[in-house]
């Protein structure tokens, strides 16, 4: 066996704890014979990474190496070697090569420290790698090709300062670098039962191990079983293996194996030198700590060269073993489960030290290189990304012992995490499966590993992150409510890897219910001190209570002062707490309130309570509670509590007080004492037996009646004797009343009052005063005298007095009487005084007079003057007087109180003098001057007033009024009245005039009639009235009257019109006497204009007057007679007519009638010529007995057109004559309606020839189209059927089958922008079966924004490609028109359009006569047709019937086909104002849009949509404010986009830039099922101006471009990436997540288009028409005059019979004779 030493010493060097390692050379393997050394990888190589824990040693020369090395090589027979200056040059330096022999084996070293000891070893290899047994990969290629190998080894020292480090990592760095080389292509498999036998077993690498003080000890590779690749490969579940060849002899083999997750841990080994997870984050409850992937951050593969580790090279993962972006098959967590190992062949590259690849990684990421599968030892080529996906897929779910979260509750967020990030999201479960056991919320569980271990009961489970259903997960967090909660009330969050899975629910009960028996229970309460209270007892105000003694006993009767401890805290101290707690009518007060703690060596402690004294009931209440909270209650349990019930009532009288007396306290008169009698406390009580009450006062003798000794203790009779000073409140009752001034009489002037000096006296003269106390003076002898009265209660005495004491019409002197007494006291007598009133001196009466001449005439209040109107009234005088009709001299200050209301302006000394100013009199007879003159002072307000009427002047105009209309028609009397009045120089009639006046009057006017002019008087109204007004006949118009009376004149204008209407006469037709020539046929030349004229000639502009054309049965005009009106001037219009009628003289008259008299019309003659250009009859010659056959020429017909005028027509058209053949006998002149199908010569069978072209089935109208967004602008032709036909247009080529392709060409070759249909392509194609194609409106669309020229024509060209057609078909091409501006489109669409419904409705016009006669002759069919319609119409209804079933049977799976919907509880529409949520108001067919513009507009989703603000204002208040509303009439609407607006890059209808991605505006894309104004609102607003574009290159280059020359909107990508409008994307803010993560908020789908067809078309018509249609319905023609023959009727109801019961019902019908039927059903 070969073995290769590695030698460990102890060496002594510069200091005591100096410790060197020693190190040999790598194996070096050499062909055997060859003599030639192909690889010695060193030691140092493998093991660089020690290098960095072994500092230099030092002490050793480099002479003394040389001396060592030459006697250790001498004594292995390689002293030759030892000479060589190489090695010993290498030895010193770096590197030494060494040659033995002729052998020439050459041994490369790194030296880093002396060298101490070299030994070279020869020994036979065993024999090359069997190509069986190699490592995966090329680690045993070289060794494949070796024979006999030698090997130098040479140990080298290292002075190591920590040894027990370094010796571990170095011994499994050196195993792991040669893992392969011992243990063979599979590794360390530990866990193989049978290890494979091969020359791997044979080689061992062992190393020597000196430690200082011990005996050496050797340690072999391969008995190391924790080294990495032995970790990875045991540890491994499962593998997969891969394999690529690199530029041609490059080799790579690979091995992933996948670690899985076992219940709560990863099974990915951890290498010591790079630890990826800490090893104690368990013993941290408080901690959250998100565990990183398995691999942490070492990459996934190591690389082997030639069987043996590149250390520094690495390779991080490939793309299709790298975690995916987006969710693959398997969760993210398992691509860092994986670690893998590459193995490559020589072909590559490695550093001279062996330490890094050079190009490896760079070659193999390549996107030239190809990885192929290595299954049971067999490539496979397949896709190697899903095969790996796939195998990770199944790895996960069999090997990984995850946790299974089930009964998803809810997303919450944990605020109990002090980093934001991680508060958010976390999903809630009720229940987990985890290594085969089930837990539930409320099971009774126990953990481990935590300090201290808790009980407790399952609350809920933690899973971080956004799920919505049962989920594998390697761990979570569970919430933990201890138990017992009577005890712990505490709630805890911890890893569920720490619950202990062994433990039994059962014993977690028991632990439970001991922990509640040492809960508190009782109180124990005793008295030390005496002084006990019992339940209910009642005790005096002011009894001591006390001292208690308190101790708190749990179940057992233990007593106890704090909870009982916990092994997660300290325990809690217990308090007693006592209240005293009054009960009061308001409700309970707390008085007395103590804590007690136990004190350690005595028990908890309350002293007496004496301050106990308020009545009423009382509870005392000893209750424990916790220290610090001094809750009473723990863990939702109260604590022990103990309450005593007493009463506490009054004790002894100790004082007492006076209570509030009754007064008066007067003298004699009795009164009450009321006592308040109270203890010590004060508190009320009552008076005993044996206690007798002492009355005394100064100077007066008390004495009393009786005491009352109840509750309410009161001396009653009370009554005080003795002198009593002048006292107020003291003094008797009152019983004399004093009046001053004394005298009997006293003088008062009327209108002043006069003051009295009254007292009120007791008996003994002294002034009394009591409540209620009025003095009342009443005056007597004249009517309404005042009263007064003055309140004497305060003092006794006062001043009475009140108001003035006035007496009407006082002349003299008169007498009162004035009564002053007290109503209040009877006892006390009345005072009576006598008052003479003497007259006032005062202004009394106010006197108006008008001064005439001499002579003053006096105005009296209210009186009535007439004066003249307009005039002025001068020389107005007044005087005033007094009470004593004495004149009163009128002061400066008595003329400031006199005003008028005829004018401001008052002249003072004039009114001193008695003048009143001017009055002006009013003009009109209706207005009336008030006049008011008032006189105000303090003692008197008077007034005196008149009236001024005016009186008309002297005459000085007429007028002359009209009673009605102004007008009167020619002949007739005016039948209105005028009223001539006579009027003064101010318009006011005058009314003194009599009836002889009228002899003054006349009338005059041009042509005026005066034969029954009559002028009366009418005495009434004072005017002169004048009738009969009449004109002579003349011209109408406006006439004017003239009135003339006296030497005064006025005018009066009529209008006259004309008269009735008497006569017709025809406008503009002067000669009606001679007949007007017209052809038959043609319009006359002028229109023919009525007017209306009166029996003087005059025109009548008598409007709608019925005019009406007489004529004879013969003559018939154009258009039809009918009834005319006349307009507002008389005229009627009858418009151009034409004349259709005989050749002749015809008679045409005018009928009118006015109120039932006919009017006189004219008679129009007409001489009715024929029309020499209007053909009547064709004349055709040609040869009836000649036969043809299909394709030969038609003989020579000769074909006459004859006119009215049975002449020949010689300037026809040739193109207007044509002439139809079809197939078929003859049936008289109805033509078929196949006609234009058939080319045949009658009565002759024929056939097709050979397809030549392909043609429509009815040439469509031109295309006009543009490039807008509107899809029917866009529309090339809506429905066409294309046929192959032969040279005479025949159909043909029914068993050809191939496909029409459609394409666009231009008329110019020069022209490269040719638009493209929809999907932007150049090309459609179509089926083509059985001789014809199809082509449907969805088909033949141009694209949006199709490229082409504006106003340019364009060729649709259909090309038919039959491969089994020999020679190709002449295409059909279609012209249409192209343009960019859409109204221009529309302009020349609905030219086009104008002009082909003008080309049809010429050919129907041409047919019109022909199709009547047609009718006429299709009525007249025989009976059995009837019949046998009936028959095919009932196998109709039949096939209708089961067809309509099936199209609804196809609707309804159409409407309950799966779709996407908005999952979103919409809000309820109880009102009309509730449009409902934004989620639900539009629908999206696109899956992809929906979801980007669903998550765009997720904040917006939940909103409800209102129409008034009072709605949303309702929905606000009803859900507390959660409800997000918005109101539409609170939308600020001229900012909203408009919905026609083009997209940004549109400039002026050109793109200013060609844009990628098919952008179209995000509101384009949405439908609204109802309510389309309103929600064009809210996503007008909510969405602007977002576009939607396929992706974000797209998105970036259109941003680009559109800033150049505007604002961009957002913009949404159909891939899920937003760019916001001020250009930022990216972040996952900005990508929208996957469509079942925005939990049923997106936009619905709209039904199916097949759904919206089946609705508004249950059955396709042509299918209809195709299977059940009438054997009749194509029988007939309207343009035809042929009817089919029996026997075609019946093989046609034949076909459409479905069995022999409808063919034998058939025969019933049509009563056909039976041979001849039989016959027919044969055929």
């Amino acid at each position: 066996m070969a073995k290769l030493l590695w030698i460990s010493q102890i060496f002594m060097g510069a200091g005591p704890d100096s410790v060197h390692v020693y190190a040999a050379s790598l194996p070096c393997y050499s062909e055997a014979g060859a003599g030639t050394l192909y690889s010695c990888n060193m030691l140092w190589a493998g093991c660089l990474p020690l290098c960095s824990y072994l500092p230099p040693a030092k002490g050793v020369q480099g002479e003394q190496i040389k001396t060592f090395v030459y006697s250790v090589a001498k004594q292995q027979g390689r002293a030759s070697a030892v000479h060589h200056p190489q090695l010993l040059s290498g030895l010193l330096g770096h590197k030494a090569t060494v040659n033995c022999g002729r052998r020439g084996i050459v041994c490369t070293c790194c030296v880093f420290t002396n060298i101490l000891y070299v030994q070279c070893y020869n020994w036979d290899v065993p024999q090359p790698y069997s190509t069986q047994a190699q490592p995966t990969g090329t680690a045993g290629q070289e060794a494949s090709r070796l024979g006999e190998a030698h090997c130098t080894a040479i140990a080298l020292v290292f002075p190591v300062c920590v040894f027990g480090l370094v010796k571990n990592i170095f011994l499994m760095n050196f195993r792991h670098i040669y893992h392969y080389y011992i243990h063979g292509p599979k590794g360390n498999e530990t866990n193989a039962t049978v290890k494979e036998a091969g020359p791997f077993n044979n080689i061992d690498i062992e190393i020597l191990m000196f430690e200082k003080g011990k005996v050496p000890r050797m340690v072999n590779l391969r008995e190391i079983k924790d080294d990495m690749q032995t970790l990875y490969i045991n540890s491994a579940a499962d593998s997969f293996e891969f394999k690529s060849h690199v530029e041609g002899e490059g080799i790579v083999e690979g091995i992933i194996r996948y670690h899985p997750f076992l219940y709560d841990k990863e099974t990915y080994p951890d290498d010591p030198c790079f630890p990826s997870r800490l090893k104690d984050d368990d013993d941290d409850d408080d901690c959250f700590v998100v565990e990183k992937g398995a691999r942490g951050k070492r990459p996934i593969f190591e690389c082997f060269w030639n069987g043996r580790l590149i250390p520094y090279t690495s390779v991080e993962d490939f793309d299709w073993c790298a975690p995916p972006k987006k969710r693959g098959l398997a969760p993210i967590e398992c691509y860092n489960r994986i670690s893998g190992t590459l193995f490559t062949n020589d072909k590559f590259q490695v550093s001279t030290n062996k330490l890094t690849f050079m190009d490896l990684e760079l070659k193999l990421k390549d996107k030239n290189t190809l990885f192929t599968r290595v299954f049971n030892g067999q490539e496979q080529r397949m896709k190697i990304d899903r095969e790996f996906a796939l195998w990770l897929k199944d790895c996960h779910e069999k090997y990984d012992k995850q946790i299974k979260f089930t009964l998803f509750k809810e997303i919450s967020t944990r605020t109990d995490l002090a980093s934001k990030r991680m508060q958010s999201p976390w999903a809630t479960y009720s229940a987990i499966e985890w290594d085969g056991k089930t837990y539930r919320t409320g099971q009774l569980v126990k953990t481990i590993k935590t300090l201290p271990i808790f009980y407790g009961s399952i609350l809920k489970f933690f899973l971080y992150g956004d799920h919505d259903g049962d989920v594998y997960a390697t761990g979570g967090e569970v919430q933990l409510a201890l138990e017992p909660q009577a005890l712990y009330d505490e709630i805890k969050i911890i890893p569920i890897s720490k619950l202990d899975r062994a433990m039994s629910e059962k014993v977690v009960k028991k632990y439970i219910e001991d922990e509640m028996a040492r809960l508190p229970d009782r109180l124990s309460v005793t008295w030390p001190e005496g002084d006990e209270l019992l339940p209910n007892e009642i005790k005096l105000a002011g009894t001591p209570i006390g001292a208690l003694r308190i101790e708190i006993l749990n179940k057992k009767g233990e007593a106890m002062q704090k909870l009982p401890g916990t092994s997660h805290g300290g325990s809690k101290k217990l308090l007693v707490e006592l209240k005293v707690i009054l009960h009061s009518p308001v409700g309970n007060k707390e008085i007395i309130s103590h804590i007690s703690q136990h004190g350690g060596k005595w028990p908890y402690w309350f002293k007496k309570m004496e301050n106990i004294h308020k009545l009423g009931s009382y509870t005392l209440k000893l209750q424990v509670v916790l220290n610090e909270s001094n809750a009473d209650t723990y863990a939702g349990r109260p604590l022990p509590s103990k309450m005593f019930k007493f009463n506490i009532v009054e004790g002894k009288p100790e004082k007492f007080s006076v209570s509030l007396l009754d007064p008066p306290f007067r003298v004699g008169v009795p009164f009450n004492i009321p006592l308040d009698l109270q203890d010590e406390f004060g508190h009320p009580t009552q008076l005993a037996s044996d206690i007798e009450p002492i009355l005394e006062a100064s100077g007066l003798t008390l004495q009393y009646e009786e005491i009352n000794r109840g509750t309410n203790c009161v001396i009653k009779g009370v009554t005080a004797k003795g002198h009593v000073n002048n006292y107020l409140g003291k003094v008797g009752p009152p019983r004399q009343l004093k009046v001053k001034p004394d005298s009997e009489m006293l003088k008062i002037e009327n209108g002043t009052s006069f003051p009295f000096q009254v007292e009120v006296l007791d008996e003994a003269g002294n002034i009394t005063a009591q409540p209620k106390l009025i003095v009342h003076c009443k005056f007597v002898g004249a009517p309404n005298l005042p009263v007064y009265a003055v309140d004497c209660s305060n003092a006794g005495t006062n001043i009475l007095t009140g108001p003035v004491v006035h007496v009407q019409n006082i002349k003299k002197d008169q007498m009162l009487k004035a009564r002053i007494e007290i109503p209040s006291c009877k006892d006390v007598p009345p005072v009576e005084k006598t008052i003479k009133l003497l007259p006032s001196s005062h202004v009394a009466r106010l006197q108006i007079f008008s001064v005439e001449g001499q002579k003053a005439i006096q105005i009296k209040h209210q009186d009535e003057i007439n004066w003249i109107a307009g005039d002025v009234m001068h020389n107005l005088i007044f005087q005033m007087y007094d009470e004593g009709e004495r004149e009163i001299i009128i002061t400066a200050d008595l003329a400031e109180k006199i005003k008028v209301n005829w004018t401001p302006r008052i002249n003072r000394d004039q009114m001193i003098q008695g003048l009143l100013p001017d009055v002006k009199v009013p003009t009109s007879v209706k207005d009336v001057r008030y006049c008011l003159i008032t006189f105000h002072d303090d003692h008197v307000s008077l007034e005196s007033a008149f009236t001024v009427r005016p009186l008309p002047d002297e005459p000085k105009h007429i007028k002359c009024k009209l009673k009605g209309p102004n007008t009167l028609q020619m002949g007739e009397e005016l039948q209105s009245e005028i009223d001539v009045m006579v009027t003064d120089q101010y318009g006011n009639q005058i009314q003194t005039l009599s009836a002889s006046c009228i002899n003054s009057l006349g009338v005059s006017g041009n042509g005026l009639d005066k034969s029954n002019l009559k002028t009366t008087w009418q005495e009434s109204t004072q005017t002169m009235a004048v009738k009969g007004i009449r004109f002579y006949p003349g011209p109408p118009g406006s006439k004017e009257l003239c009135f003339a009376w006296r030497e005064f004149s006025d005018f009066l204008r009529v209008n006259l019109t004309s008269g009735p209407p008497v006569k017709l006469h025809l406008m503009d037709w002067p000669d009606l006497e001679e007949p007007i020539a017209v052809i038959n046929g043609r319009e006359l030349q002028k229109p023919l204009i009525v007017q209306l004229y009166d029996q003087w000639e005059n025109p009548s502009p008598e409007p709608n007057v019925k005019i009406s054309l007489v004529k004879a049965s013969n003559l018939k005009i154009i258009p039809s007679s009918q009834q005319h009106k006349t307009d507002e001037n008389g005229r009627a219009n009858l418009g151009i007519i034409s004349i259709h009628a005989p050749r002749g003289e015809h008679t045409l008259q005018l009928k009118a009638s006015y109120n039932r008299n006919t009017l006189d019309c004219p008679i129009i003659k007409f001489n009715v010529l024929p029309d020499p250009e209007k053909p009547v009859c064709l004349n055709v010659k040609y040869d009836k007995n000649a036969s043809f056959a299909a394709g030969s020429t038609f003989p020579d017909f000769m074909v006459s057109v004859i006119s009215e005028d049975s002449n020949i027509i010689k300037n026809i058209n040739p193109a207007r004559v044509s002439m139809k053949i079809w197939e078929g006998l003859s049936s008289g002149n109805r033509i078929p309606a196949n006609v234009s199908n058939w080319k045949i010569i009658v009565g002759q069978p024929t056939y097709s020839n050979d397809p030549v072209q392909l043609l429509p089935e009815s040439l469509p109208a031109t295309p006009v189209v543009s490039n807008v967004r509107t899809v029917a602008s866009r529309t090339l032709i809506k429905d066409l059927c294309l046929h192959i036909k032969d040279e005479y247009n025949n159909r043909t080529g029914y068993d050809l089958v191939g496909k029409i392709i459609a394409a666009i060409k231009s008329s110019s070759e020069e022209d490269t922008e040719i638009p493209v249909f929809q999907g932007k392509v150049k090309t459609i194609e179509f089926p083509f079966n059985r001789g014809s194609a199809e082509i449907v409106v969805s088909n033949l669309v141009l694209a949006e924004n199709s490229p082409g020229r504006d106003s340019t024509e364009y060729i649709l060209e259909f090309e038919a490609d039959l491969p089994t057609l020999a020679k190709p078909l002449e295409p059909y091409r279609l012209s249409f028109m192209f343009y960019n501006d859409f109204k221009k489109q529309q302009r020349m669409a609905t030219l086009t359009r104008e002009r082909d419904e003008l080309s049809k409705s010429i050919a129907v016009y041409r047919n019109m006569f022909d199709t009547t006669e047609q009718l006429i002759t299709e009525m007249k069919c025989k009976s059995y047709d009837v019949q046998l319609l009936t028959f095919s119409f009932n196998l109709q209804l039949q096939c209708v019937d089961s067809l309509i079933k099936q199209k609804m049977l196809e609707q309804e799976g159409v409407k309950k086909s799966p779709r996407r919907a908005c999952t979103l509880s919409n809000y309820p529409k109880d009102n009309q104002d509730i449009l409902g949520k934004i989620a639900h108001l539009a629908q999206i067919e696109d899956d992809r849009a929906a979801k980007v513009i669903s998550w765009h507009m997720a904040s917006d989703m939940d909103c409800v949509v209102t129409l008034t603000t009072a709605a949303a204002r309702r929905i606000f208040d009803e859900t507390q404010g959660r409800q997000q509303v918005l109101p539409l009439d609170s939308v600020y609407k001229k900012t909203l986009p408009d919905w026609n607006r083009t997209l940004p890059h549109l400039r002026n209808g050109r793109n200013h830039f060609r844009p990628i991605g098919n952008p179209v505006f995000a509101r384009d894309l949405l439908t609204f099922p109802e309510n389309v104004e309103h929600c064009q609102i809210v996503f007008g607003m909510l969405l602007g101006d977002t576009i939607i574009i396929d992706n974000l290159d797209a998105a970036n280059h259109y941003r680009k471009e559109v800033v150049k020359i505007t604002h961009c909107p957002t913009l949404l990508t159909r891939e899920g990436d937003r760019i916001r409008s001020n250009g930022k994307f990216g972040g996952l803010q900005n990508k929208a997540p996957p469509m079942d993560k925005l939990r049923g908020m997106v936009f619905g789908a709209p039904m199916p288009k097949l759904y919206s067809g089946l609705v508004c078309n249950p059955w396709p018509s042509k299918h209809l028409f195709s299977c059940c249609n009438s054997p009749l319905s194509q029988e007939t023609h309207p343009n035809s005059t042929t009817t089919f023959s029996t026997k075609d009727r019946f093989h046609r109801v034949f076909s459409a019979c479905s069995n022999r019961h409808a063919v034998t019902s058939l025969h019933a019908v049509i009563n056909l004779p039976t041979d001849r039927f039989l016959t027919l059903k044969q055929e």
